[in-house]
């Protein structure tokens, strides 16, 4: 016997038409609602880390997260003898020496570019490429996002997150704000945070009577304060103390770091 056809069901047939051809318009819901969801907690993101960028144009920050991140690690360790010191020090109240040498041991182009320094950027990828040692190429402007609002390591996440902040750090403040506050969190040692700290740690000073020579020396240091000692120099830190120093005078004096003094011509 052959199968018995279905019989018309009139009611069947408009639930169908209702149902089916609905189905994936409910899915394109779903999608508009996910997209639509995923954009506003976008322009939250960039509202809310551009507001807290633009708030600390002027406002003093009270820690950075490298800070956080070293005193969680010391808590977590047990480390009952770590004590980290930082206070701030306004741009009027520290040395012009110590911005220069910041910037002639860091990043001498920190003037006149935007947040990176593509040259440097491909040459440390071409030493990567040859074996070569890696080259550290991240600006003042970069290592300033990455102390203030990120944390230690290499990710490819956070060198991303390192980007968008110095982005907006770069549209937001100017370049006197970027270099008073890298002085104000950079480490210069164990636990000693800024420049504050670290000139009345180590030459019992105020960071305004800090000379050309002690400016460089903690400049020095700042590739792996950790490891090398602003008050213990080692021979290698007095020969790039020594290095920076002689940038500081090639690239004309303070009036350099805001660009109102040319560099010297290198010959």
């Amino acid at each position: 016997m052959g199968a018995r056809p279905r019989p018309h069901n009139a009611s069947y047939t408009a639930l169908s038409l209702l149902v089916h051809p609905m189905a994936p318009s409910f899915r394109q819901i779903r999608w508009h609602k996910l997209l639509r969801w995923l954009g506003i907690l976008a322009l939250a993101w960039l509202a809310s880390t551009w507001l807290a960028v633009l708030v600390l144009r002027f406002v003093p920050p009270w820690t950075s997260a490298v800070m956080l991140e070293r005193q969680f690690s010391a808590w977590v360790h047990g480390d009952k003898d770590f004590r980290l010191r930082q206070h701030w020090v306004p741009w009027k109240s520290i040395s012009p020496w110590v911005p220069l040498a910041m910037v002639a041991g860091e990043d001498q182009k920190f003037p006149y570019h935007h947040g990176f320094d593509f040259d440097s950027i491909d040459k440390a990828i071409d030493a990567a490429d040859d074996g070569r040692r890696l080259r550290g190429a991240s600006t003042i402007s970069q290592q300033t996002a990455k102390n203030l609002f990120l944390w230690n390591g290499r990710s490819f996440v956070r060198k991303g997150l390192e980007a968008y902040f110095t982005v907006l750090i770069e549209l937001t403040w100017p370049k006197r704000r970027i270099l008073e506050v890298y002085v104000n969190i950079a480490e210069f040692g164990n636990g000693i945070y800024g420049v504050g700290a670290a000139s009345e740690t180590y030459f019992h000073a105020a960071p305004a009577q800090l000379g050309p020579a002690q400016a460089a020396r903690l400049a020095a240091v700042l590739p792996s304060p950790r490891r090398l000692h602003v008050d213990r120099p080692s021979a290698y830190v007095m020969r790039r103390a020594n290095w920076i120093q002689q940038q500081m005078g090639q690239l004309g004096g303070p009036g350099y770091v805001e660009g109102r003094a040319p560099p010297k011509p290198k010959h």
